[in-house]
């Protein structure tokens, strides 16, 4: 077994001036297309140590782009204060001049917050710097900022829906209190709105600066070959990003953070399946950031596996169980993956699910049980007909468990 560590890329952040900075693309691939990143100067040093998700300019390059970032001062006053026109010129030269940017024509800009943290004429200035450079070909911003007739993306919080036109796609998000929704460490950060506003952008950018594509089939494949076939954890942690989780539903399981991944792998995962586990896909749906499978984790239970069935010692049945895998993929690496199986067909599988079990509550009416008697109820739960079901939708019948009753039953009985 081949358990050498392979780092992953950690290429320097380059100062560009007092206030702007680029970054190479952090995947294995390298390189990509230029984007350009406003944020303001308030939020750019926001730490986000609480949340995965990191600041922007990583987040980016992760992604596969090569990333200038300038933050800008709400001060107009401020002595380090610059206008956008200075600030757009300079990006576009260092990102021509950058190897890693792959496409030296086409650019899109990234604007971060909302108009009160930018100075009172930042906003004329970016309409107009970005209509007169022929390289901006796109922007994405997180107000409604009136910048002209180039593709824009706006990501609002506001429950008000603005029109869609031929060159402006907006989207409101009714749960996010400010622009900052998107950023981590902000008061306002929501992790479900902004991983929504990243998969809208990140599918309007490839459009517009032609990539960067992966295939995302098959970082997923190698994922899973270096987990269940050569079953190494370095190299399952190498298809990953820095800051990676792992979520199985049913059984609170995983871990969050690299370290505690790397431990959930080494110490309850990777070497921890039966010889004979199997995976058999069923179906696979590939999105611009998201694989989801779904998938039949079979073998026979000769171990403890605390993953899926904690605290339950070997039982030697053979169990085949319908799974969901939702993976996201950020640049050539995985972010997380949210599995999720029925776990009460695993416990019917190993003939630990009772048919009936009581049930403590009144009937339609308010019926109670007789003296001496309880109500039971019919668990509404397969076994392997759940695998059978999800292979051939015709290989068993629908709508069996619809005849399920409660019973009466004395209350001694056992």
């Amino acid at each position: 077994m081949d358990e050498i560590c392979v780092p992953l890329p950690s290429t320097p952040v380059s100062q560009l001036a007092h206030n702007a900075v680029v970054q190479a693309p952090l995947t294995r691939r390298g390189h990509g297309p230029g984007l350009f990143i406003i944020i303001p100067k308030v939020y750019s040093k926001i730490s986000s140590e609480e949340t995965l998700d990191p600041h922007p300019l990583q987040k980016w390059a992760e992604e596969g782009f090569a990333v200038v970032r300038v933050s800008f001062s709400t001060d107009p006053l401020d002595s380090n204060c610059w206008n956008i026109g200075q600030a757009l010129e300079l990006g576009i030269t260092a990102l021509k001049s950058l190897p890693e940017c792959d496409d030296k024509d086409r650019f899109a800009i990234l604007i971060y917050g909302s108009k009160s943290d930018f100075p009172p004429t930042f906003s004329d200035g970016l309409r107009a710097a970005i209509e007169t450079n022929h390289n901006i070909v796109a922007y994405v911003s997180y107000d409604e900022w009136k910048i002209g007739s180039k593709p824009g993306m706006l990501h609002l919080a506001s429950r008000d829906a603005l029109e869609k036109t031929d060159s402006l796609t907006p989207y409101t998000y009714p749960g996010a209190l400010s622009s900052g929704f998107v950023l981590p460490g902000h008061v306002d950060f929501k992790p479900s709105l902004a991983s929504l506003a990243h998969t809208r952008t990140i599918t309007f950018l490839k459009k517009y600066l032609q990539g960067p594509f992966f295939d995302l089939e098959a970082i997923w494949d190698e994922h899973t070959y270096f987990e269940f076939e050569n079953r190494s954890v370095p190299r399952t942690m190498s298809t990953m990003v820095r800051e990676p989780y792992v979520n199985h539903i049913p059984t609170l399981a995983g871990g969050v953070g690299r370290s505690k991944l790397a431990q959930f792998y080494q110490d309850h995962f990777v070497y921890n399946n039966p010889d004979d586990t199997a995976l058999e896909l069923v179906s696979r749906t590939v999105g611009v950031d998201r694989v989801i499978d779904e998938f039949i984790f079979s073998f026979t239970h000769t171990k403890e596996i605390d993953w899926l069935i904690p605290g339950i010692p070997p039982t030697n049945k053979h169990l085949r169980i319908p799974f969901t895998a939702i993976v996201n993929i950020r640049g050539d690496r995985l972010y997380h993956e949210h599995i999720s199986w029925d776990q009460a067909t695993v416990l019917v599988q190993l003939g630990l699910m009772p048919e009936y079990l009581p049930f403590p509550y009144p009937l339609p009416g308010g019926k109670l049980p007789a003296p001496g008697k309880r109500f039971e109820y019919r668990v509404p739960a397969a076994g392997v007909e759940t695998a059978r079901k999800l292979e051939d939708e015709s290989s068993i019948p629908s709508n069996k468990m619809f005849g399920f009753q409660i019973r009466e039953v004395d209350d001694d009985d056992v």
